[in-house]
């Protein structure tokens, strides 16, 4: 038996999954939220220490303006609207990726929420927020260049965004497609990945509980017989 201890997701679909039912792909980005509160919620009832979501990539720039624009006021507003929710809650919230190209309204709630949940201890929740993981591999070799420390699995992990986090168990991606979009590539070597059909709006608790019983039942060698 397997118990899942950190679960990744790359939370694939909400703009495709909006225009097919003849909505705007903000309308998508909005249901998409209400989905990550949910999955969220039923971490913490299943014990789930760690949960990391995909929510823009460093790619994602190239998206139309008004779109980031409404992502980032879309963040910004849930927290500002819900942060005392999210500390009763007991979720420790962390933002990783490079934030100094965010807005400085952004960085200033991010700031804020970090230091706010910081103490919290049901779940810890990364938001992988401009995020791209050969940016983050190469932003660790520069730091022990720097550091002028030898070239170790340890040291390299620790300067990695996702320093303190355990590598994932599980990493589910919705949506239909099956590749990993530069989301966490080192951190994932033996982690077992479920793709998923279903745009994330549709992803519902039940298809979580499907994976985790899965997961329990795989054996994970880790390079032993």
């Amino acid at each position: 038996m397997n118990p899942a201890n950190h679960v990744a997701i790359i939370m694939d679909g909400n703009g495709r999954w909006a225009l097919k039912r003849g909505k705007s792909r903000n309308y998508g980005h909005q249901q998409g939220l209400r989905t990550i509160e949910k999955i969220v919620d039923y971490s913490i009832k299943k014990k789930i220490s760690y949960l990391t979501l995909f929510t823009f990539s460093s790619e994602n720039w190239k998206r139309p303006k008004n779109e980031i624009n409404f992502l980032f006021k879309l963040l910004e507003n849930y927290f500002k609207k819900n942060l005392l929710k999210v500390i009763r809650n007991g979720i420790k919230v962390k933002i990783i990726g490079n934030k100094s190209e965010l807005a400085s309204t952004l960085r200033k709630i991010i700031k804020l929420v970090e230091n706010k949940t910081k103490k919290n201890k049901k779940i810890s929740v990364q938001l992988a927020l401009n995020y791209g993981s050969k940016h983050e591999i190469i932003n660790s070799f520069k730091i022990i260049n720097k550091k002028k420390q030898k070239i170790t699995n340890e040291n390299f992990e620790k300067n990695l965004y996702t320093s303190g986090f355990p590598s994932p168990d599980i990493l589910i991606r919705t949506g239909g497609q099956k590749r990993l979009s530069n989301f966490l590539l080192w951190q994932i070597a033996y982690t077992e990945i479920f793709f998923v059909h279903k745009m994330w709006p549709d992803f519902s608790n039940n298809d979580f509980q499907k994976i985790l019983n899965k997961f329990k039942k795989i054996k994970r060698n880790f390079g032993k017989i």
